[in-house]
């Protein structure tokens, strides 16, 4: 369940009663952190509260926000906060299910964009993927041997800091409305290189099923716009780390090999 804390109805009117909450649905989603869907008589919103002690870096993603938002970008910003639960714009749409040629290409602009925007300020996300590798590689190495052989090459692995980048865009951080593309979910958004960025978000969409045609795809669409061109090597090169390294953290934050497998075809 995406729910570790309980609140009621009741609960939730008592510290947001300018809304007249009607409904509230806790998710299946969201492992680490606790996240319901509520409803007024007109609207849908999303209920937050953040499990880790991360005050700094929540403002940081409510100022992110607020920027992607500000140059038409579809994300949710954070419309109110008491008591530790935030409230968020609820995007309207579903998550893909079979991925076709639109979502690729929507992905590709909206990666284009985002990547111009974060480019132009300073990086100090308090985010860094190494540290994580080390964390998750000497647990693996001790409990699950023979998947560390597989990932022990990533303690070589350097990320450089380009600038802020989402770093999950699976589809389920994704919503499509008809043709168009929202982003959910930016809280673990790190410092890091737009190649791996794009390499995390092609990985999640299963373009290796589809060999060069969807990466093809998806550069012909972000090279239009990005604040630097990409070539497919590159990306091909982060998206082997990429894999591995998702892989890794299924393996270490879930105990769970086969959904690791799934990553490693």
């Amino acid at each position: 369940m995406g729910v570790k804390t309980e609140i009621t109805l009741s609960e939730l009117n008592q510290l947001f009663p300018s809304y007249g909450f009607t409904k509230i649905s806790p998710t299946a989603s969201g492992i680490i952190d606790t996240t319901y869907i509520v409803h007024t008589k007109t609207n849908g919103y999303i209920l937050k509260r953040y499990e880790r002690d991360i005050p700094h870096k929540i403002i940081l993603d409510i100022r992110l926000l607020n920027n992607l938002k500000s140059v038409g970008l579809n994300v949710p910003t954070c419309l109110d906060e008491n008591s530790g639960w935030y409230i968020y714009e609820k995007l309207k749409g579903k998550q893909p299910r079979s991925v076709r040629n639109y979502h690729i290409q929507a992905l590709g602009r909206f990666l284009a964009k985002m990547h111009k925007e974060t480019s132009k300020k300073r990086c100090n996300s308090n985010i860094i993927i190494e540290d994580e590798v080390t964390q998750a590689l000497k647990y693996v190495k001790a409990n699950y041997f023979g998947y560390y052989k597989r990932f022990e090459f990533l303690k070589n692995f350097t990320h450089k800091h380009e600038a802020i980048i989402h770093g999950d865009i699976f589809k389920d951080n994704t919503i499509f409305n008809g043709r168009d593309i929202g982003v959910i979910d930016f809280i673990d958004s790190s410092c890091g290189t737009f190649a791996y960025d794009v390499a995390v978000a092609l990985i999640g969409f299963d373009v290796r099923k589809h060999n060069d045609y969807f990466i093809n795809l998806f550069l012909k669409s972000y090279n239009q716009h990005a604040p630097k061109k990409l070539s497919k090597k590159a990306i091909k090169e982060k998206m082997k780390f990429a894999a591995n390294f998702f892989a890794l953290k299924r393996v270490y934050e879930y105990k769970n090999t086969s959904r690791a497998r799934e990553l490693l075809k």
